[in-house]
């Protein structure tokens, strides 16, 4: 049996379980695999062990991977796996969970948090200007006083709200389904989302990527926003307008965007949200902590060796 390992960025996989356990021969690949690549790469693997959404895999791939008994994905959902075909082929998908309860809310929730600090109070600008010898090129905001606007108030943007009671933040939250007594329930106030756009100093977006969520903010969403507005976006790249995004950014708009997901990752190293000053860029670390990806990796070794054993075990699908 041969396993491959996908997208394993921080080359810390092997160390993460105990792969020698399954008898089989693993490989791990540190490099993301362009899709033009991905069928000569793992044509001759049996079982594949996906990272989150690091690395999408549409029909057209799949069918091109013959071998493919196994599909194990950290997560119980994968948006860019065509999990139906998989499951009319006859390939079993397991999953992984977060071992602490809530440890990838809590995780993503405190990168939403250092995304909004580190805009408003400016951190990494005045570090560059220090680092030049500058000293102080403009004035941080206080947070309290201002308004957080919550898209979506699950688990994640539930999330969001103690800290920010905190800091002396209103709360207000829509989503399509959201209503007045979940809002208050959380501790947060229901507006329209025309109301949560113009509301909003700080809009903070926690969506599920589906049909309906794409490209939900666009151009005339953001012409909503106040100017002095900033825009967090931790849930998935394409629920924003990514073009739409740069150019009111472009133009001051909106002051500025703290972005963990993009429409494509790794974000080339040419794109234009690169060359914007007002963002702050992290490379997709909402989930990413050593204690979670101890777990997920775990998990997934458990499941290839259950369905070894023929009985697969957190199956998707």
């Amino acid at each position: 049996m041969r396993v491959a390992v996908l997208d394993d960025y921080h080359h810390r996989a092997r160390e993460f379980a105990d792969w020698d356990s399954l008898g089989a021969q693993v490989s791990f690949f540190h490099e993301p695999i362009p899709r033009e690549r991905l069928v000569t790469e793992l044509v001759s693997f049996d079982v594949l062990v996906l990272m989150r959404e690091r690395t999408a895999f549409p029909r057209d791939v799949l069918e091109r991977l013959p071998r493919l008994a196994l599909l194990v994905t950290t997560g119980m959902n994968n948006a860019s796996v065509d999990i139906g075909f998989l499951r009319q082929r006859g390939v079993t998908v397991s999953g992984t969970m977060f071992g602490a309860p809530a440890a990838g809310v809590q995780s993503t929730a405190e990168v939403a948090w250092a995304l909004i600090l580190a805009l408003l109070k400016r951190v990494t600008v005045e570090d560059r200007a220090i680092r030049e010898g500058v000293w102080q090129l403009g004035m941080p905001h206080n947070l309290a006083g201002l308004t957080l606007g919550l898209a979506g108030l699950g688990r994640l943007g539930g999330a969001m709200v103690g800290p920010a009671r905190a800091f002396g933040m209103e709360v207000i939250a829509w989503s399509e389904n959201l209503t007045p007594a979940r809002a208050g329930a959380a501790g947060a106030s229901y507006v329209s989302k025309e109301g949560l756009l113009s509301g909003s100093d700080v809009l903070s977006i926690h969506l599920v990527l589906s049909d309906r969520t794409r490209g939900l903010f666009g151009a005339d969403e953001l012409a909503l926003m106040k100017p002095t507005a900033v825009l967090i976006n931790t849930s998935r790249g394409p629920i924003v307008d990514e073009r739409a995004l740069i150019e009111a950014l472009s133009d001051r708009r909106i002051a500025g965007a703290g972005l963990d997901v993009f429409d494509r990752e790794p974000l080339p190293a040419d794109h234009e949200l690169l060359t914007l000053e007002n963002t702050v860029l992290l490379p997709h670390l909402g989930y990413v902590s050593e204690d979670a990806f101890r777990s997920m990796y775990a998990q997934a070794v458990e499941d290839i060796a259950a369905y070894v054993r023929g009985e697969p075990i957190r199956t998707i699908g």
